[in-house]
């Protein structure tokens, strides 16, 4: 069961211009914000006219076109205060947060958590998320960033570039969004049975490395956070759909911290 949507904005991932090489040419692009045209016969909860966004699915084509159908069941109403281009951001960071705390991490509240990147985009959600389940939050990041991942809401902000070791107390959940030594070196940080989930490459052994998958419900609680003011989208730049090599580069820039967006309406 599907639906037809006008596409209003198309967000980039870095890199993912390589995930279809095995079925080129594709359409790139996995997350959107725009308007319901039509919807299937049998779709219930749906109308033409509801402004709605969505992460889709990886195995088919993306949704950077005037006009795409989705499945029925990933469309979720947007959040009230954003625009378009900001809503489009927010999906796939915000769902591998959610699932890798919440899902792999199994964080509850009171327990500690440390999150290695925490200034990206990923890592920038999964500060504000553990803050709403009451988790202590400590991120890591650059030096520069440090006072922007204290304002997201993470109780200690830790440089990458140090010791962190030293600096952090055993904690009950490692999220890893870096890879490479910092993730290797996040064992020693974990108490006994804490997780240590990576969604930057295979994790040591006990650990767990997965892939966000759409998920409607968890996008709803999403949206609902941002319209409450605890979540705060990341910023973004947005190009016109004639300009997506461009875009494409500009993601792939070390050190952005905007979103780079595709404005197709």
């Amino acid at each position: 069961m599907e639906a037809l949507v006008r596409v209003h904005a198309a967000a980039i991932t870095r890199g993912e211009l390589a995930w279809p090489v095995d079925r080129l040419p594709a359409i790139p692009s996995y997350e959107l914000s725009g308007v319901v045209e039509t919807v299937g016969s049998s779709v219930a909860g749906l109308a033409p006219g509801d402004e709605v966004f969505a992460l889709t699915r990886f195995d088919r084509d993306g949704v950077a076109a005037d006009y795409t159908a989705v499945a029925a069941d990933l469309l979720v109403p947007r959040p009230q205060i954003l625009g378009h281009a900001e809503s489009a951001a927010i999906p796939l960071p915000a769902l591998t947060a959610w699932q890798g705390l919440f899902d792999h991490g199994r964080l509850h509240a009171g327990e500690r958590v440390l999150i290695q990147g925490a200034a990206g985009g990923v890592g920038g959600f999964a500060v504000q998320l553990a803050r709403t389940r009451g988790a202590h939050v400590i991120g890591t990041a650059s030096a520069a960033h440090l006072p922007s991942v204290l304002e997201l809401g993470a109780d200690e902000a830790v440089d990458a570039s140090t010791s962190f070791e030293d600096a952090v107390e055993p904690v009950d959940v490692v999220f890893d969004t870096a890879g490479g030594e910092l993730l290797r070196r996040s064992v020693s940080v974990l108490r006994a049975a804490g997780r240590l989930v990576s969604v930057a490459e295979e994790a040591p052994e006990g650990g767990v490395y997965f892939v966000v998958e759409p998920n409607r419900d968890q996008l709803t609680s999403i949206a609902r956070l941002v319209d409450l003011g605890e979540l705060r989208p990341p910023s973004v730049e947005t190009f016109p759909l004639t300009s997506a090599r461009e875009a494409f580069a500009r993601s792939l820039e070390r050190g952005r911290s905007a979103k780079a967006v595709l404005a197709v309406a």
